[in-house]
């Protein structure tokens, strides 16, 4: 047997995560955020250019199709930040700010783990052209309220930082730097190499001794400028006005290269060491991109899995649409299968969700098949019906029967 490929999922049941794919068109939508969609194949060099050459998703976990000429490549996008801020571009989009959103597939190749696969759907939001902190502070609070009061989740925490403008980020690298020479023998060779190559990812090591030596290290925030720093208080005044908790994280810095101030993550204890299901910040791509004017943007990434996870636990407070009732049709013998599959038409042509039993003979089997069906009316066609033009109706909760025309079975059905 050929089994799925490590790092996907089967998905055999979407109800909860079309259900939280609803809530979140609707919250949007309502806070005039349009629905786009982007390619999932895209240039390699889209994402070497805004990620950064060194991030792990450009180093090891991208899948890569390579072209004869290297420069060409194609791959499976692993986010969708940078597309969107693509197509803006691409498209010469008018419209600013640009309020977009997005979901879909995005691909990694990273070690599959609890929470964390090769291929896994992010509903993806992006404000294109906002550049006041006022922005933030209204782009989070959407996020908040999506999980506080659309999904009606309780057990997390919303982690902020902000690491300033670049003057901000280079006085800060020089003092960690300074830092880190002092324990250079004591980290991990992972933050060795990310000291030379990215200095900030440090604090993403999971290396416990490492965690250690980086409480004591120099925050970003102590690096600000006053002006920096005027808008590090403004966001948090401002989030405290808006009645949404959070918490300081001066070691949160995200994992890609295109964040600059405002960065944040909503994290859950549930889902174990990848706590994280959401997390965006303030970024600026569109130089990266080539583009000759500046677009600063604030978006966020929500991974359906991880949120699903969490959802799953409380599914019973919320309002999930129930399934429509099945009307079953049964017919006895070969010669009541054609009218079987024209009532079933009939019924299914009124937004009535009907089947037809095909392959059974025996009318207890097809009562068994059923109650495994879940089906709430069985009608059954017998020769008997089909010479009088009836149907016998069945309901399979109360077993009570009766024999109506079958010209009135759709009337009869609709009413109950």
């Amino acid at each position: 047997m050929i089994s799925k490929v490590r790092g996907t999922q089967d998905l055999l049941d979407l109800k909860l995560g079309n259900f939280i794919i609803d809530q979140a068109k609707k919250l949007l939508q309502n806070y005039n955020f349009k629905q786009i969609q982007t390619p999932i194949l895209e240039h390699t060099k889209l994402f070497i250019r805004s990620l950064g050459q060194e991030t792990d998703v450009v180093s090891k976990e991208m899948y890569i199709f390579p072209s004869e000429q290297k420069e060409d490549s194609t791959c499976l996008r692993p986010e969708a930040t940078a597309s969107t801020m693509r197509a803006f571009l691409e498209n010469n989009v008018q419209e600013k700010p640009w309020q977009v959103f997005s979901y879909g597939s995005m691909f990694r190749h990273e070690r599959p783990q609890k929470g964390r696969w090769r291929e896994f759907t992010q509903i993806s939001i992006e404000k294109i052209n906002a550049n006041s902190i006022a922005q933030d502070a209204y782009f989070i609070t959407m996020i908040d309220n999506f999980f506080s009061k659309s999904l009606r989740l309780e057990n997390y925490v919303l982690k902020i930082n902000f690491l300033g403008d670049m003057d901000d980020r280079q006085n800060h690298k020089k003092e960690l730097d300074s830092y880190l020479e002092t324990i250079k023998d004591e980290i991990c060779e992972t933050c060795k190499v990310r000291r030379e190559k990215n200095i900030l990812r440090v604090f993403d090591c999971k290396n416990k001794t490492c965690q250690e030596f980086y409480k004591k290290a120099p925050k970003l925030t102590d690096c600000l400028s006053q002006e920096s720093n005027q808008e590090w208080k403004e966001l948090q005044e401002t989030l405290q006005i808006l009645s949404v908790n959070f918490i300081h994280d001066s070691y949160l810095v995200r994992g890609l290269d295109y964040y600059n101030k405002t960065v944040f993550e909503f994290c859950s204890a549930e889902l174990g060491a990848q706590n994280a299901f959401a997390g965006g910040g303030r970024y600026n791509l569109s130089k990266a991109l080539e583009s000759k004017n500046d677009y600063p943007a604030v978006g966020a990434a929500i991974g359906l899995g991880r949120l699903e996870i969490l959802v799953q636990n409380i599914q019973d407070k919320l309002n999930l649409p129930q399934e429509p009732s099945l009307n079953l049709i049964l017919p006895m013998e070969k010669e009541q299968q054609t009218l079987a599959l024209l009532l079933a038409n009939e019924l299914q042509t009124n937004n009535l969700c009907a089947d037809v039993l095909l392959d059974e003979k025996n009318l207890k089997n097809m009562m068994r098949k059923a109650n495994k069906l879940g089906a709430k009316y069985v009608l059954i066609l017998g020769q008997e019906e089909q010479e009088s033009n009836t149907v016998s109706i069945k309901n399979m909760q109360t077993r009570e029967s009766q024999s109506i025309k079958q010209s009135e079975a759709i009337k009869f059905l609709k009413n109950k």
